[in-house]
């Protein structure tokens, strides 16, 4: 077993991470949290970033990425990207066995793609998947996948955590117990979750690649993440998120320098504003286009994250491949917005200084979760901009798994 010299960690927006080195708990236990607590532990319903998190620690996709962002081998040994990309042959691990002792194969992944691909099932993933022409079983640990058509994330997408078919292949994945007792391949087994309060996993002692470094992760669910700094500040986390502004003002303190470390690292996250395209309001592109205009991204980056972020262009991370560099972020024109605005038929007939059209007022309302200080900051700050083109805007804060 490798050594069990505790890691502290903090992490914020971009993200940062602390290591620490004298530990207030056991030596063989990581103690982390969330402002949000998972919803649903099989892989492919797993949207939020609780459930994902929690999620990788118990299942393994046949590829995962390395910590320099490389794609590389999981529950895959090796692969063959062929006929120049319409085909890949996947040739799997032999010494791979499910926490419940039975043995991992191609079935199970082939399971795994059918319930992707289940128009019954809805998983939002299912799309990465929709390319595939055929998954064909060579052998027990031989697939081969067949796209219809040249797919630039295929590779990617099977980092996708596989299902265990001997388990749930008679069971409805809809309602089915396994949500919340998941058996998978992964470094740590499920043992214990207090609704609310925690999630306790163990070391799987027969994981493939050795048993990990900590014998308990303890995962507790934290709403509010200003509790969460008082909980670091205590020692009573060994890792956690950062605000900017506990990363900028307060994480530097002699206690926390003593005892934690701190880094900046690329985020994989980006924050946006969805609009209902069911909603007569939003159906016009002219309207769509304005709100973007009506928004100071840049503003809001320097205000909200005190300029730790960037202006996102889409939702890949700057610097992968999948990233067009040369996409500029839409402007903020003011004037420009309430042009098209205007063009769309809003007006402020009544002089109210809220745009109306055909009697209805451009009026909504903007939801968030209680917990996380940045969204609704950003909730404000989007509030007052979009009020100077005549939208109004209502802010309602709701708890993390009503708000989901």
């Amino acid at each position: 077993m490798r050594s069990k010299t505790p890691l502290r960690f903090l992490a914020g927006l971009s993200l940062l991470t602390l290591v620490f080195s004298s530990p207030a708990h056991a030596r063989d236990t990581l103690v982390t949290a969330s402002i949000g607590e998972p919803l649903n532990l099989i892989p492919i319903f797993a949207t939020d970033s609780a459930s994902a998190q929690i999620s990788r620690l118990i299942f393994n996709g046949l590829m995962k990425y390395d910590k320099d962002l490389h794609l590389t081998g999981d529950l895959a040994e090796s692969w063959e990207v062929k006929d120049g990309g319409l085909k890949i042959i996947f040739r799997l691990r032999k010494d791979v066995k499910w926490q419940d002792g039975a043995a991992f194969t191609a079935e199970d992944v082939e399971f795994t793609f059918k319930k992707l691909t289940d128009p019954g099932l809805p998983t939002p993933y299912g799309g990465d998947f929709e390319k595939v022409a055929s998954v064909t079983l060579r052998d027990p640990y031989t697939l081969e996948v067949v796209y219809k058509e040249p797919f630039s994330p295929g590779l990617a997408s099977w980092t996708m955590g596989i299902l265990p078919k001997h388990l749930l292949e008679r069971e409805n994945l809809l309602a089915t117990p396994f949500s919340r007792k998941p058996v998978g391949t992964g470094p740590f087994i499920l043992k214990q979750w207090i609704p609310g309060e925690r999630l306790v996993l163990t070391a799987n002692p027969d994981y493939f690649e050795g048993r990990p470094a900590f014998d308990r992760y303890i995962h507790r669910v934290i709403p509010d993440q200003a509790t969460a700094f008082l909980e670091l500040q205590t020692e009573n986390l060994d890792l956690t998120g950062l605000t900017p502004l506990q990363h900028q003002k307060q994480s530097d303190t002699a206690f926390l320098k003593k005892r934690y470390r701190k880094f900046r690292i690329p985020s994989f996250g980006y924050t946006y504003l969805a609009t209902n395209g069911q909603n007569p309001l939003f159906q016009d592109q002219r309207v769509r286009k304005a709100i973007g205009l009506a928004i100071d991204k840049r503003q809001l980056v320097d205000t909200v994250l005190l300029g730790l972020g960037r202006v996102a262009t889409g939702p890949f991370l700057p610097g992968s491949w999948a990233c067009n560099e040369t996409v500029p972020p839409s402007p903020y024109d003011l004037s420009e917005a309430r042009r098209l605005l205007s063009e769309a038929g809003w007006k402020d007939t009544d002089g109210d200084g809220v745009l109306d059209k055909a009697g209805r007022k451009f009026s909504f309302t903007l939801l968030t979760n209680h917990g996380n200080s940045e969204r609704q900051m950003a909730c404000e700050v989007i509030q007052k901009m979009l009020a100077q083109s005549g939208i109004e805007v209502r802010i309602q804060t709701v708890e993390w798994g009503t708000f989901l």
